[in-house]
């Protein structure tokens, strides 16, 4: 049902998960851990599935936070829990009141966990490609620091995303990029297909982070895409499913 980043479980204090889409009660193409509020699964059962991955992670379900996600570099405090039909349209969270599990949903965009732990300071980031190369990532950590967190200390793990060799892409996304900074021409090889390349999102989001000046990021190597136990937005299009489940990766301070 869960997994864990080795540099978030070995900070002190510090509770976060990354979910597969196992342990759920959802049916069908929902099977079985649908965490999306934006899906048209069942409102009974993606409750009951966002309960049990906030019993995962310790907290209350109205304690388990996640956003209305806008692919924007834009970012919220939290301060108290909110009301998940009314939650704030952004693609971060950061906070430093414990017991608030800060989500991340995902189905083949990067979850990406923050901590600073001397700090108290954590935070949850929804990096698709357009979110990453507009500045969300930065957005995160630029809030962390305002609630006290030291960049130099702050740990960031990538969690289950598409992975390079799943991600094609046509030649005007690798314009879009390429106009932004030349340098990010190294994040894509050729495709198989005339007039297309394939994306290395993970690595994308590595070298935002490491030009931010983070120093301790973890990867955890899962690509949503070819790995069945994760939804992924485009596998359910080139299959023609109607929906698709969403994973709500999260990452919470103890009391």
């Amino acid at each position: 049902m869960t997994f864990e980043s080795s540099l978030l479980a070995a900070a002190p204090g510090i509770r976060h998960a990354f979910f597969t889409r196992e342990g759920g009660v959802s049916n069908g193409i929902y099977a079985s851990l649908n965490g999306g509020l934006g899906s048209d699964d069942d409102p009974a059962h993606v409750a009951e599935n966002r309960k049990r991955m906030a019993d995962a992670v310790g907290v209350a379900p109205s304690h388990f936070l996640t956003l209305f996600q806008i692919h924007s570099p834009d970012v919220v405090v939290a301060t108290e829990p909110w009301n998940a039909a009314e939650r704030p349209r952004a693609d971060a969270i950061v906070t430093k009141v414990p017991g608030l599990a800060l989500g991340a949903s995902a189905a083949d965009c990067g979850p990406i966990l923050f901590a600073e732990a001397s700090a108290r300071v954590i935070g949850s980031a929804h990096a698709g490609w357009k979110g990453a190369l507009t500045g969300v990532l930065e957005s995160t950590i630029a809030a962390m620091e305002k609630l006290g967190a030291e960049r130099g200390r702050i740990t960031a793990a990538i969690g289950p995303l598409i992975r390079q060799q799943s991600y094609e892409v046509g030649a005007e996304f690798v314009d879009r990029f390429n106009a932004a900074d030349t340098s990010n021409a190294r994040f894509f090889v050729p495709s198989k297909r005339e007039g297309h390349a394939m994306f290395d999102l993970a690595g994308f989001i590595r070298a935002r982070l490491e030009t931010a000046g983070i120093l301790m990021i973890d990867d955890v190597g899962v690509d949503t895409y070819s790995d069945e136990r994760f939804f992924s937005y485009r596998r359910t299009t080139h299959r023609k499913e109607p929906d698709y489940g969403r994973h709500v990766h999260a990452i919470v301070l103890e009391d």
